[in-house]
């Protein structure tokens, strides 16, 4: 949650970045207890050069909403088309990703974590991604690098580091994240490229993401749950205005009195992924 919060902070400025709709408790028999929220972002520059050249900037806004209830998360995303009112785009109106995730306190050995069938295991690609790997690739320009060493980082907090050649199977505890990811764009003559795109976006997104959320470990470590969600409403507050849109909080007032300091707006986190 802290490592969300920090790199929505770092991606939004006045003209593109993330617009929180809602953030609120949910329960219900699947996930149990957990917390739903509803996002908008506006990341036009961050897509390939050939998708906007046939897209107008509008037709890359992405609505997303996410139900999270730890070990299970659920993500799931599709274009708008400017204004919230309405939730598909006539350029992408059939595309449609999803991201379904399993923690497991395992080093990653788990199969069929996510209960697939015959014909969905078929399909399957499996990719391992080390988060101590230092590895970029053209989206790594896009959605921002990690620049931790881990073969030298030690926490001050909790003690752990460094990671070196097959820290799987020496770190003690440790922990995988089973990520699912489905993407369907039924598009002829550009569909199978736009659906390999992501993907590759994606593979980046939680490379440098899980990265960070280690690397910021001493940021983080030992919070409770009731200081993130203080600091997350905050951060919410400021990624609303930085994008020049409605607050969530109840006023402006509200807002204000939700940050630190002799009334200065100060970013809840030094700089987040």
């Amino acid at each position: 949650m802290y490592m969300v919060m920090k790199m929505q902070q770092q991606s939004t400025n006045g003209a593109e970045g993330v617009e929180v709709l809602e953030n609120i408790p949910f329960q219900d028999d699947v996930f149990g207890k957990g917390q739903y929220t509803s996002k908008v972002y506006r990341l036009q520059s961050k897509a390939p050069a050939w998708l906007t050249s046939i897209a107008p900037t509008d037709a890359l806004v992405i609505q997303e909403e996410a139900w999270n209830a730890y070990p299970r998360c659920k993500t799931g995303l599709q274009c708008t088309l400017g204004t919230l009112v309405l939730l598909q785009c006539p350029y992408f109106t059939k595309f449609s990703l999803t991201i379904e995730t399993i923690h497991r306190a395992d080093n990653g050995t788990s199969e069929n974590v996510h209960g697939l069938n015959e014909e969905q295991l078929a399909a399957r690609q499996v990719e391992t991604i080390d988060i101590a790997s230092s590895e970029t690739d053209c989206w790594s320009y896009a959605i921002g690098s990690s620049n931790f060493d881990f073969s030298k980082f030690k926490s001050s907090k909790a003690g752990r580091g460094p990671l070196l050649d097959g820290w799987q199977e020496n770190c003690s505890p440790v922990m995988t994240a089973y990520k699912l990811v489905t993407i369907d764009a039924p598009y002829w003559g550009f569909g199978y490229r736009l659906e390999q795109a992501l993907l590759a976006g994606e593979r980046a997104l939680f490379i440098v993401s899980h990265r960070n959320c280690f690397g910021w470990i001493d940021e983080w470590f030992g919070m409770t749950m009731q200081q993130i969600r203080e600091l997350e409403q905050q951060g919410d507050c400021l990624l609303n205005e930085k994008i020049g849109e409605p607050i969530l909080l109840t006023d402006a007032a509200d807002c204000e009195q939700s940050f630190s300091g002799n009334g200065e707006r100060q970013v809840p986190q030094v700089i987040h992924t």
